[in-house]
This record gives C-alpha cells, structure tokens and sequence, in this order.
C-alpha cells in the first residue's frame, strides 16, 4: 500500500472504477492515521506520556508556552475521512496529477524553501513556493493531517471539530469543511466544491463514528 509507486489512475477509463480504485487506494492509510490519533488522544487524556513527550507534542504543534492539555487535544484530533478524500480526488484530479503521481502528493502541499520540494511548470514569475515531495503515500497524508492539525490557516476547523467534541455531535467531513476556507486562493469555492465532491459522491460513509 505504501509502495514507491502509485497506482496509474489515469489507465483506469471508466470513472466509477477510476474513484473506487482512488478511495481504495487512499482509505486505508487515512483510516490507520486517524486511528494512531485517536490513540494518542487517549494516551494523553489518561495520563500514559511523560512530561518530555508531552513538551515535545506542544512544541512539535506549534502552541503557546500558556498552552494547556484541552489545548493540545484540540489540535491532536482527527481529520474524517471523507474531507481527506475529497480533498485529494480535487487536488490531485482523482490521483492523475503528476504530484500525485510521481511525488505522493495528493493534497497540493507547498513549502517555501529553495530546493524543498519540485517546481510547479505553471508558477507564477514571481512566486517562490515548491510542491513537497513525499517518500510514500503514508508520508504525504501524515504530513497534509500535521498541516490541518497545526497550521494556523485551519484554526477555525479546529474550533468547529472542538465544538462537536465539546457537545458530543459527529465529527463529520462536510461539518469541518466549514473550516477550510483559508486552503485555497478561491476560498468559499473550494469549500463549496470539497462539500459537492462529499455529497455526489456519499464520502460520510467512510467517516468514524466517534
């Protein structure tokens, strides 16, 4: 599943093949992420991490010196599957594109260092960023769940999935969707678009129900 290579979904014509092949492919892996979370959820909620991995959690999720337990279980939660589904089929064009492809990612992940990642062909003259390149499929979704986790852009699906965790509501796709304006320069669009791509095709079925 975490091989070097990714599958070739262009080859597969016909779409509902295409899309099951995607899901099946992508799944998985989002499924034993998610899971490693809600792990380390309860690691920390029961008190089973030690004071140095605990101050390394806080520092490796960006937060505040005043920054509490609720805090850090805030940003340790996990992302539904059908948002991260949905997410990669947009970014990636159902896995076709050569990010995906070649490079595992999925999720049109930037960075800003020269020589960090590969080039885009269509960059603008003045633009600096890179496409990160990932080892593996599983690299490229942690990283991508780390980026919603911890990236300030994405404080407000935060706040959201903490709600529901607060009044004991599911946490959906569609409900943290809300959150993502700040992913991409056409904002509210994408949100719209990621919610579409949810409801055409019933993506809430892949979602935990925790």
């Amino acid at each position: 599943m975490n091989s070097t290579r990714t599958p070739d979904f262009e080859k597969i014509k016909d779409v509902k093949a295409r899309k099951k092949a995607f899901f099946d492919y992508l799944l998985p892996e989002i499924n034993r992420k998610n899971s490693n979370i809600i792990e380390l959820r309860s690691d920390i909620k029961n008190n089973r991490i030690n004071e140095d991995e605990l101050n390394s959690l806080f520092k490796y999720y960006r937060l505040e010196k005043d920054a509490d337990q609720e805090d850090l279980l805030s940003a340790i939660d996990i992302v539904p599957a059908s948002l991260v589904l949905a997410q990669a089929a947009y970014e990636s064009s159902w896995g076709r594109s050569r990010f995906a492809k070649n490079y595992h990612n999925f999720f049109g992940l930037w960075c800003f260092k020269k020589g960090c990642g590969t080039v885009p062909l269509k960059r603008d003259k003045n633009a600096t960023h890179e496409i990160v390149k990932f080892s593996s499929l599983s690299k490229g979704i942690e990283y991508y769940l780390l980026s919603i986790n911890r990236n300030s852009a994405y404080n407000i699906l935060r706040q959201i999935r903490k709600h529901k965790r607060d009044t004991e509501q599911p946490i959906t796709g569609l409900g943290l969707s809300e959150g993502l304006e700040n992913y991409a320069e056409i904002g509210y669009d994408y949100v719209e678009t990621v919610q579409d791509i949810i409801k055409y095709n019933k993506l809430g079925r892949y979602d935990y129900k925790i």
